[in-house]
C-alpha cells in the first residue's frame, strides 16, 4: 500500500476509523491485532501500534485487560441547553431543561471558602487571595454523570447574606440571577466562552470517560453593572453531548 506524504500510522488509523464509522467494524468487535494490521497494511509494528494509539485517543476503541482492543459503542449525543435569557421558573438552565424534557435529573454539590487563584481573581476582577465561595456540582441525567460545574462567587458580594451558600437557605438551588436579585444585585449580562481540551483524570473518572477523551469547557461569568458576581467552569463530555444555545432575537 502506498501512503504518499501522510505518515503511515495516520493513513492506517484513517482506514480503520472509516471501517468503524461505516459499520464494517461494529461496536464490541475486536480490532485487528497488531500483527494483522502489520500484514494487511504492509507496515511495521511501530506503525501498527501508533495507529491503534490514535484510535484509542479518539475514543473509538478501548483496551480490555487480557483480551485485546475493541470498538467502543458510539453514544448518540444529547443536548445540553444554554440560554441567554432569564428562566421564568427561577431555576438554573439545567433544572429547567430537566423539567421541560420530563426527566429526573439529580445533582450533588459541596461548597467551601477559599482564596481566589490568579486566574479566578482575574475573571472576577478581584485581588488574588480574596475570599470566594467555591461550589462544585456533579449533575446526573437518568443516573449517568453528564456534567461537572465549579463556580466561584466573591464573598465581598455574597458574604454574610442569605445566599452565601448557593445550595442552602431560602433560595438554595435557584439560579444566579434570582439569588443575586434577593440581595439587590441586578445581573444584566452573562458571557460564555466555549472551548475544548483533553479531560483531566479526575474529571474523566467522575464522568465515566477514558484517558484521552475530549471535554467541552464552558467558561461562564455573570455581571451586574459591569462587575463580575459569579464565574464558573462547566465541563461536559464532548462525545456524549452537544451544547445548544437559545438566544433571543432583539
Amino acid at each position: 500500500m502506498t501512503f504518499g506524504e501522510q505518515p503511515a500510522y495516520l493513513r492506517v488509523a484513517s482506514d480503520l476509523r472509516e471501517k468503524i464509522v461505516n459499520g464494517s467494524l461494529p461496536p464490541h468487535t475486536r480490532l485487528p491485532s497488531q500483527a494483522r494490521i502489520r500484514e494487511e497494511y504492509g507496515v511495521s509494528d511501530t506503525v501498527a501500534l501508533e495507529a491503534r494509539k490514535v484510535l484509542m485517543a479518539e475514543g473509538l476503541v478501548e483496551g480490555r485487560s487480557g483480551s485485546g482492543t475493541y470498538v467502543r459503542e458510539r453514544p448518540v449525543p444529547r443536548r445540553v441547553a444554554r440560554s441567554g435569557f432569564r428562566p421564568p421558573s427561577g431555576a438554573s438552565p439545567f433544572r429547567q431543561e430537566q423539567a421541560e424534557d420530563g426527566t429526573r435529573g439529580t445533582w450533588e454539590s459541596s461548597s467551601e471558602q477559599e482564596g481566589a487563584s490568579p486566574e479566578i481573581a482575574a475573571r472576577l476582577g478581584i485581588q488574588r487571595g480574596d475570599r470566594v465561595m467555591r461550589t462544585r456540582y456533579l449533575y446526573r441525567d437518568g443516573g449517568e454523570a453528564m456534567m461537572i460545574s465549579t463556580s466561584w462567587e466573591p464573598l465581598e458580594v455574597t458574604g454574610r447574606t442569605p445566599v452565601m451558600l448557593p445550595e442552602e437557605g431560602p433560595l438554595g438551588g435557584c439560579g444566579v440571577v434570582e439569588r443575586m436579585a434577593a440581595i439587590d444585585v441586578v445581573v444584566d449580562n452573562v458571557v460564555e466562552e466555549v472551548g475544548a481540551r483533553p479531560g483531566l483524570a479526575e474529571e474523566l473518572l467522575a464522568l465515566g470517560g477514558v484517558p484521552g477523551h475530549v471535554v467541552m469547557v464552558i467558561e461562564r461569568t455573570y455581571y451586574a453593572s459591569g462587575r463580575a458576581v459569579e464565574t464558573a467552569d462547566v465541563v461536559v463530555p464532548a462525545d456524549r453531548y452537544r451544547v445548544a444555545y437559545h438566544l433571543p432575537v432583539k
